[in-house]
């Protein structure tokens, strides 16, 4: 059992799908489970539960009957259940180990353009040597900045067909493949840049709208520059350029 519970439990363990760490645990319970079932709340602590799909972690891991019937294996699902939704809504930064993001290498990711408007994504898999298409971004748009914090990629501002120049900030979960929206910006910009640095995303200079907030509508240069914490999903002006 401490050589399972080892395994699955390290750091240095590499996985992209961590269904895979969840089904051996319980396979491995499951081979002689009247033995084993004791250990099950152990073994369930080594498995990063809030990193499973939304709909495997309710329809499948919840409803486990080995795990409904141990009050201890029940409560560390459900805890795992609560992390996952603050995850969904982009509430703040989740620290419990059950969402702490396993190794899975470096990833190389396509989105965005200049030209036209675009809402595709797309993975560089160096291996395959393939270009993989992944969820939408939600809103089209283009001259938006891209900065990945994490496991998290922030898409800011932008221009959009409809909407003229935005401030709207989307959050794609690479782990999870799902996108979410953050607190939007202080001030619409596009053809600005973004950068992480201690943990939060700051955005510099670009261009607005000068008058209303069409696409065609003149634009001029901006020097402020804005700070945005993940923890609090807060946006704050610092010293401008």
């Amino acid at each position: 059992k401490d050589m399972v519970v080892q395994l699955l439990s390290s750091e240095e363990l590499e996985t992209e799908d961590e269904r895979l760490v969840y089904e051996s645990a319980m396979n491995w319970i499951n081979y002689d489970l009247n033995k084993r079932h004791c250990y099950l709340p152990e073994l369930l602590q080594t498995v990063r539960l809030a990193l499973l799909p939304a709909i495997y972690l309710m329809e499948n891991v919840a409803t486990e009957e080995l795990i409904t019937k141990q009050r201890k294996s029940k409560e560390i699902v459900e805890e795992a259940i609560r992390c996952k939704l603050k995850i969904l809504q982009n509430d703040g930064v989740v620290t419990s180990l059950c969402a702490r993001p396993r190794k899975t290498g470096h990833a190389l990711f396509l989105l965005g353009g200049q030209t036209f408007m675009c809402d595709k994504l797309y993975l560089v898999d160096q291996k395959a040597k393939e270009i993989i298409p992944k969820a939408d971004i939600p809103s089209p748009r283009k001259e938006f900045s891209a900065c990945a914090i994490g496991c998290k990629v922030y898409i800011t501002g932008g221009r959009g067909s409809e909407n003229g120049v935005s401030k709207d900030v989307w959050v794609y979960d690479t782990l999870h493949e799902e996108w979410s929206k953050a607190a939007p910006m202080l001030v619409a910009r596009f053809g600005h840049g973004s950068a992480e640095l201690k943990h939060c995303l700051y955005v510099v200079g670009g261009h607005t709208a000068a008058t209303g907030c069409l696409p065609a509508s003149p634009s001029v240069s901006l020097k402020q520059v804005e700070q945005y914490d993940p923890v609090t999903n807060k946006w704050t002006m610092v010293a401008p350029l």
